[in-house]
């Protein structure tokens, strides 16, 4: 399961529970995400840049502890997606991958 946080125009983060959140759980990581509302999608129509599937990042490892930190249980992994435009090829592809949608396999 992956639940995903923003907006396709703007920054998206994916989120990795380990188990169903609450309702508080998804409040609070709204308001860590600087407000961006919970994306009711399974899927999120791209194209994105994020980190490659199998590179869990620095800044994923920092997030999940500061979600420890406020009481939200069990989640795994949280990575930030940024959208392309058509055409642009703007991140370094030996830390980064294109998207063309985010779904619930993207971590795998």
């Amino acid at each position: 399961m992956i639940l995903f946080f923003g907006s396709p125009d703007d920054i998206v983060f994916a989120v990795q529970p380990g188990a169903p959140p609450t309702a508080e759980d998804i409040a609070r990581l709204s308001w860590l995400f600087g407000g961006r509302p919970k994306i009711e999608a399974e899927r999120v129509e791209g194209p994105f840049a994020g980190p490659r599937a199998a590179m869990v990042t620095p800044w994923s490892t920092n997030a999940v502890e500061i979600t420890q930190n406020m009481g939200i249980a069990d989640i795994r992994r949280i990575e930030q997606f940024r959208p392309l435009a058509a055409g642009q090829g703007g991140y370094d592809p030996m830390l980064h991958q294109k998207y063309p949608a985010l779904h619930p396999d993207i971590f795998t």
